[in-house]
């Protein structure tokens, strides 16, 4: 089922499938912003990662010595929600623990996805909800929001740029074959936080920037303007675009959580970057999109 929320400059959609945000369109212009999805290059739109963000080592990990199995981004982007609460700015959708998440992932949980709009920007909010009773929950959660880029037929994405709010930052990638994160970093630089999209430039692997390098990062078109930010205050963000199929998004990434390193031997609680709930405890986050036209 689709919801949506509107204003005079805005039109966003969601899908109770993953509680997925599925279009944000500028009403004057027509402009569609949210990549719509196609399988030649991926399928998704702004699927939420729950509750592992990225790929575990062989796809499984241990919790209090018993192996459980997990699919990357876990299984949250491919599950019913429910639309709990509903308004003319704002609203959220509810998920809930059942046997066959307790297969892969041991715990009670409440996962809430709310959104939030205001003229020009979406505010995409998360609350994690630890329903035990008496034990400790681990979880990653984080966003996979792709923009389109470029934004008119006829433009090359070689022509658009990336821009941060850092002018320069240390990054790992993910190892294609396995997805899981080598284990060095290099340095992107960004001559007054811009950097351009040329060619080949996501062919080897996404670039996971880490340690709150980051809290701002906008697609700029040919003119040098930027049409679209997205700000966070995660600990990792991650900046995506298929490998080698120069496909025409850009996804840009707040996570709190990412995929095992290559290396990585630990349990469930021992990932980096992994969070911590006690029992009846809730975990509150959001990330803004911004269109800047």
């Amino acid at each position: 089922m689709v919801y949506g929320l509107a204003n005079e400059k805005l039109t966003v959609q969601f899908s109770t499938l993953g509680a997925e945000m599925v279009s944000l369109k500028e009403n004057k212009t027509g402009q569609e912003y949210l990549w719509q999805g196609d399988k030649q290059y991926w399928g998704g739109r702004s699927p939420v990662l729950f509750p592992i963000v990225g790929r575990l080592r062989e796809n499984k990990y241990l919790h209090e010595g018993k192996e459980y199995e997990m699919r990357q981004h876990g299984f949250a982007r491919n599950m019913e929600f429910t639309c709990i609460s509903e308004d003319k700015e704002e609203i959220w959708f509810g998920l809930d623990a059942t046997p066959v998440t307790r297969e892969q992932y041991p715990f009670d949980f409440h996962l809430e996805i709310g959104y939030r709009l205001q003229w020009d920007t979406v505010q995409v909010s998360w609350k994690v909800k630890n329903e035990e009773l008496k034990k400790e929950m681990y979880f990653s959660i984080g966003g996979h929001p792709g923009f389109q880029c470029p934004l008119k037929q006829g433009e090359k994405q070689s022509d658009y740029s990336i821009w941060m709010d850092q002018e320069e930052v240390l990054f790992a990638q993910n190892n294609l074959d396995t997805g899981l994160m080598h284990n060095y970093k290099n340095l992107l630089t960004l001559p007054k936080g811009r950097r351009m999209l040329q060619e080949g430039f996501f062919d080897t692997g996404t670039y996971i920037i880490e340690d709150y390098q980051v809290n701002k990062i906008s697609l700029v078109d040919p003119e040098n303007v930027p049409y679209l930010t997205v700000s966070f205050q995660s600990p990792v963000v991650g900046i995506w675009s298929p490998e080698n199929l120069g496909a025409p998004f850009v996804c840009i990434e707040p996570w709190y959580g990412r995929c095992d390193r290559e290396a990585f031997s630990g349990s469930f609680k021992e990932r980096e970057w992994t969070n911590k709930l006690s029992p009846g405890e809730v975990f509150e986050r959001s990330y803004q999109i911004k269109i800047e036209r």
